[in-house]
């Protein structure tokens, strides 16, 4: 870069008389200055932008070589939130949200409360009658539990709560408000299929039809005579006469093997069995949109980070092998393996939302996997610090 500086030529002549008159030796010298400053910034911003895209290109190479061995249907998006580096592998997809989906449903309901829609003190009576099979502890306490709705928020994150994910549900409209909600906030692909009960009643429906129109009570209470789980005896009463053959349907070998082998392929390959529908990229946008404050307000997307913090499932994934603090929610069930999160790297911010349908082999080994894809993003964006 020359570094003569040219005055331009209507001020050169505008310099002894007319206008101009003022413009002397130091106002050119002056003029010099910001032209080099502004070369220099230029330069600048291109060895950046250039420098951004090569990393991309780099991180775009280590998401391909990851998933490329990886036991599944795959799809990935990562962003470093302090560079804008970032690179997918299938980030457009359409996949299996499991219990991901509750990360929508958390925004949604704080959404609601900056709204004064909801509050976040109201308290709700547990009844037997509200208890969902599946992860969450609220199903082991006594009926009569009264937690709050900031509570029930935090289990359906912390651990997955279905009784909790069912209750803040409901209080935000239920699946076609949420996916109506999705679409008015920018997320046209994402969407809440049904309530935590719905495709287990479907499953059982295969195994006898009698039991397609069984309520959500009644169908927590056969998933847990299927599972020889001891909270049955809370529902025993409900089936008597006729419906005692149930019991004997849901638990005979066979049937069991089916439900198990039904839940595996379809709740990976079929919508109907499907909580949510969700790409990485949008849900990468969404975790992206809560760190930086802009998904509700700041105070609710405090808190939402702050449930997200105190994750107690997926110590196998995203966090398994790295040192720093992750704010993640999981997705499971049958051959689904899923976590979405940010990893707060030395470096700053890395957004990563992973989806593993239909896993094969070994379930825990593709946690691992997912864990050391954290551990090799980390040291990607770390290097030596």
């Amino acid at each position: 870069m020359s570094s003569r500086c040219r005055v331009p030529k209507e001020k050169n002549r505008g310099m002894a008389s007319g206008p101009y008159n003022s413009f002397d030796a130091s106002s050119i010298t002056g003029y010099c200055r910001v032209m080099r400053s502004l070369a220099i910034a230029s330069l600048a911003l291109t060895l950046l932008t250039n420098t951004t895209a090569a990393q991309s290109l780099d991180l775009q190479s280590l998401l391909e070589s990851e998933l490329a061995a990886f036991p599944a249907t795959a799809g990935v998006q990562v962003k470093h939130l302090t560079t804008g580096v970032e690179a997918g592998v299938r980030a457009d997809q359409d996949f299996s949200t499991a219990s991901v989906i509750k990360l929508a449903f958390m925004v949604r309901a704080y959404r609601m409360v900056d709204q004064k829609l909801l509050d976040l003190d109201e308290r709700i009576t547990l009844t037997r009658a509200h208890l969902r099979h599946g992860t969450g502890v609220f199903q082991y306490h006594d009926a009569g539990l009264r937690p709050t709705l900031r509570d029930a928020i935090t289990e359906m994150i912390i651990t997955s709560d279905n009784t909790a994910t069912d209750l803040v549900l409901m209080k935000i409209g239920g699946p076609a408000a949420v996916t109506r909600w999705l679409g008015d906030s920018g997320y046209p692909r994402l969407a809440s299929y049904g309530r935590p009960h719905d495709y287990r009643r479907d499953l059982l429906a295969m195994i006898d039809p009698a039991l397609a129109t069984l309520t959500a009570e009644e169908t927590s209470a056969l998933m847990y005579a299927s599972d020889r789980n001891p909270l049955f005896d809370r529902y025993a009463g409900l089936f008597t006469g006729s419906r005692a053959k149930w019991i004997e349907v849901v638990r005979d070998p066979a049937n069991r093997q089916r439900l198990a082998r039904e839940r595996d392929r379809r709740t990976s390959t079929d919508r109907k069995y499907w909580l949510g529908s969700m790409t990485p990229g949008d849900a990468a946008r969404m975790l992206e949109s809560i760190e930086r404050g802009t998904a509700a307000s700041k105070v609710s997307c405090e808190a939402m980070l702050l449930a997200l913090r105190r994750q107690q499932l997926g110590s196998r994934r995203l966090p398994h092998f790295i040192d720093v603090p992750v704010a993640h929610k999981t997705g499971d069930g049958g051959t689904i393996a899923n976590d979405v999160g940010i990893i707060y790297a030395r470096s700053g911010p890395i957004v990563v939302a992973f989806f593993a349908n239909s896993v094969t082999g070994s379930y825990g080994e593709a946690e691992d996997r997912i864990g050391r894809l954290g551990a090799k993003l980390v040291e990607y964006f770390d290097g030596g610090r």
